[in-house]
């Protein structure tokens, strides 16, 4: 920008000049953005569900509701088409972020050329704050040392607080704060849950923008933990649900569909899709397990219930704490259809179908009270997943209806309602008189790539062609803004490819072509994953009238379902769909690659920021030696160093933990009780190995560690030791194979951030002495990765 005024020999000459502040056009109204994770489209109160979620259902009754609108399957490349406008492979983002193979549709990183919505909004005066799940940088890009290029900072936000993973534990939940790892404000014990953080960062935000600026719209993107697994919430909101769900998943359906109908969100004749062969009738279950199976929805609906109603607080806030809510746009939506990834059983702990070894039906009978609390990652049966995408068929992950039919609501009085006058509503908005009728149903075809260009339409906002100087690339969305105020305007989309993991479809003109791809290690459906993708069977649908997917119109239309195939293909094409790829763990055969070297030994130093599992070291299935400096502490007035004091720690036998990886639901954990060196691997939260040295630690400086020496896969010989003295040893015969921990706990020295890997001691459980550094040892003998060494023989064969 060149200057605007005058510059002379002095001041008396010299005429100074401000370029203008950046200011939003008038009448631009606030956006609130609310994705809810893994919810079907019949679990919100508004789109059939007797789960209460009155605030949402509230802002339904007032705005409009969406019965035809679609994502991506899949958490990652939904978020990527929300804030960019453009479809997921064609930023990278074919499956999400932590899943990325070498090809440009698939890199896990979204380029500085696809602009973010904040990054859009931010240039043209709007403040911007995000709070909640991010999951757009890759694992390996989420530790201190990364360059944070992908990180909302980056990317537009002026504010962030939240988690980076697809999931995080909700009562111990790995945080973040703008560009820091943070601890949880609270513990467990004192009811934390992240559902409530969030909501009190976000209306800390907007009370923190209004203290000191009363006019600048904001932009605020609130991305829920819920109802991602794990399904925790707080007691309370779980056992007002208790009963509920007794019936069974089939019943639950048959009403759900019922009161869809009377809703108006299906389209007349619209069929209950059928059970799929491989879910079980409600009735086949034996009592307990159809009480295990009602106590998973009953978390579930737990956890929705109170993530709405900490929504509910936002909203409050804005209203009356603002008073500013008619004149906000707010979009509440569902990233993907409900999940499946629970099994056929449910899941007590996701990293065990990792690790190989799910919790069968006895294990979950017995550990049926935990469900929901922290020491559970519980994740329900997909009986309840087929419920929760009534009356479609299949779900997340796959795109089939199931997977990409979500729930979409839109609220906005100001702008809105038919009421309002000229004056209130955007420069280029709708036509005057014009108006939606409150609790509108709009039956129009929509995708997530529509959302940016709506928001910007409605806010009388242009599309920039360059972002800080970078040529931007085209929006691929269209605005869907006219049908708010038309129910009978034609879809502004007409066509929309889908592909997740091996599974395509194309929609155009009312009909869907559309194939199920198995996923290697996963279910298969009776199908063979590694068949050629030539060989895979497409379906058609007139989903025009046929909008459960119900009648396979493949046979009598062979031509129709060539021609849209054959468009799927041009399509895949034209946006770097291509390699087609069904494995889920294809990225460890070709990981990104990494400044970050291959190590045989790794220094950890005390009190420090979490290391993500992808970075840490990797002492899983390979020999290696933990080995810690530390100082003990002596009597009352000793002069050894010992920081415990200075943290209010009372004088007794030195205990705390030395270095651990994980959380209660996996992991492995050097620590000190009672003064004596201890060691435990917790496989998964299903057993564990413990070791224990025979007498407590004395005071002064020593060198205390755990070697492992691997006899055989999985398994080997372990040894405490103190001072090069072997205290204690044993056999272990079974080590987790693939994951500690898929809810973002790490590695971290002198303490655990929790829940705590061991039963023996509750986290963070600092240690009293002093560590001078922590050193793990992989150069003994070559990790062996047999899980990468399956997908390599499965993609030979």
């Amino acid at each position: 920008m060149s200057f605007g005024g005058v510059i002379g020999e002095s001041w008396r000459e010299s005429t100074p000049w401000w370029p203008a502040p950046i200011e939003a056009p008038a009448n631009a109204p606030n956006i609130l953005l609310v994705v809810l994770d893994d919810v079907g489209y019949a679990q919100l109160g508004c789109y059939g569900s007797d789960i209460d979620t009155p605030v949402i259902d509230a802002l339904a009754t007032d705005g409009v509701r969406l019965s035809n609108f679609h994502t991506t399957a899949l958490c990652s490349p939904t978020r990527a088409c929300l804030l960019t406008g453009r479809n997921h492979h064609s930023v990278g983002m074919g499956r999400v972020a932590d899943l990325a193979i070498g090809f440009p549709g698939h890199s896990g990183v979204i380029e500085d050329q696809h602009g973010f919505l904040p990054e859009i909004l931010g240039a043209q005066g709007y403040a911007t704050y995000a709070v909640g799940k991010w999951h757009l940088t890759p694992e390996d890009e989420t530790h201190m040392a990364a360059s944070r290029r992908t990180w909302p900072l980056a990317r537009g936000f002026q504010r962030w607080y939240g988690f980076h993973g697809g999931e995080t534990h909700q009562v111990v939940p790995t945080l973040f704060q703008d560009n820091q790892w943070i601890a949880p404000p609270a513990p467990p014990e004192q009811g934390y849950h992240l559902s409530e953080d969030l909501a009190d960062r976000a209306i800390g935000y907007l009370g923190d923008l209004r203290s000191a600026d009363a006019d600048s719209p904001f932009f605020l993107y609130v991305a829920t933990g819920a109802c991602h697994s794990p399904h925790q919430a707080p007691p309370a909101w779980i056992d007002r649900y208790r009963g509920q769900f007794d019936d069974g998943w089939d019943a639950w359906r048959e009403r759900t569909f019922a009161r869809q109908q009377s809703l108006g969100l299906l389209p007349a004749g619209t069929e209950l899709s059928p059970r799929p062969s491989w879910v079980p009738a409600w009735d086949e279950l034996g009592a307990d397990d159809q009480r295990v199976a009602a106590r998973f929805m009953e978390c579930f609906a737990g956890f929705l219930s109170h993530a709405d109603a900490q929504i509910g607080r936002v909203i409050d806030f804005i209203e009356h704490g603002l008073r500013e809510l008619d004149d906000t746009l707010v979009i509440v939506l569902s990233d993907n259809g409900a999940s499946a990834e629970g099994g056929a059983v449910g899941s007590i702990n996701d990293a065990r179908m990792w690790n190989g070894i799910p919790a069968g039906r006895r294990e979950l009978r017995a550990r049926i009270d935990e469900l929901g609390g922290p020491t559970a990652h519980n994740n329900y049966p997909w009986g309840w997943t087929m419920a929760g995408n009534t009356p479609f068929r299949r779900w997340k992950r796959e795109v089939h209806e199931g997977g990409v039919a979500d729930p979409c609501i839109l609220h906005w009085p100001a702008g809105l309602d038919p009421a309002a006058s000229r004056a209130d509503r955007p420069a280029d908005g709708p036509a005057d008189g014009a108006g939606t009728e409150r609790g509108a149903v709009r039956t129009q075809y929509a995708h997530a790539i529509d959302i940016l260009p709506t928001i910007l339409d409605l806010a009388g906002l242009e599309v920039p062609d360059r972002i800080r100087g970078i040529e931007q690339s085209p929006i691929e969305g269209t605005s869907f803004a006219e049908c708010l105020f038309d129910a009978d305007v034609p879809a502004a989309r007409t066509t929309q490819y889908f592909e997740m993991l091996g599974s395509r479809a194309l929609y155009h003109d009312g009909w869907k072509a559309v194939t199920f791809k198995p996923l290697w290690m996963l279910y298969d459906d009776g199908l063979d994953p590694d068949a050629p993708f030539a060989d895979d069977r497409w379906e058609l649908y007139h989903v025009a009238e046929d909008f459960s997917e119900c009648h396979d119109l493949a046979a009598a239309e062979p031509d129709r379902l060539a021609a849209l195939v054959e468009r799927w293909w041009a399509e895949a094409r034209a946006h770097q769909v291509l390699p087609l790829d069904n494995r889920p763990l294809a990225a460890l055969l070709s990981p990104r690659p990494t400044h970050l070297r291959e190590r045989s030994r790794y220094e950890y130093f005390p009190f420090g920021t979490p290391v993500p599992e992808s970075v840490a070291v990797n002492v899983r299935n390979r020999s290696h030696t933990i080995t810690v400096d530390l100082d003990v502490p002596g009597p009352a007035g000793d002069a050894a160093p010992w920081p415990g004091a200075d943290l209010g720690v009372e004088l007794g036998p030195v205990h705390g933990v030395l270095l651990c990886q994980g959380s209660r639901l996996g992991g492995w954990t050097l620590f000190v009780h009672d003064g004596v060196l201890r060691y435990e691997h917790n496989i998964a939260g299903a057993r564990s190995h413990q070791l224990a040295a025979g007498a407590p630690l004395t005071p002064g400086r020593h060198q205390v560690g755990f070697a492992f020496t691997k006899t055989t896969d999985f398994a080997g010989h372990g040894r405490l030791f103190i001072d090069d003295v072997e205290v204690a040893d044993g056999e272990f015969d079974f080590t987790t194979p693939a994951r500690f921990s898929i809810t973002g706990a790490g590695l971290s020295c002198g303490y655990d951030l929790g829940p705590a890997v061991s039963r023996d001691y509750a986290s963070p459980f600092r240690f009293t002495g002093a560590i001078h550094r922590a050193i793990v040892d992989v150069s003994g003998a070559a990790y062996r990765d047999v899980v990468a060494e399956l997908a390599a023989i499965l993609a030979e064969q």
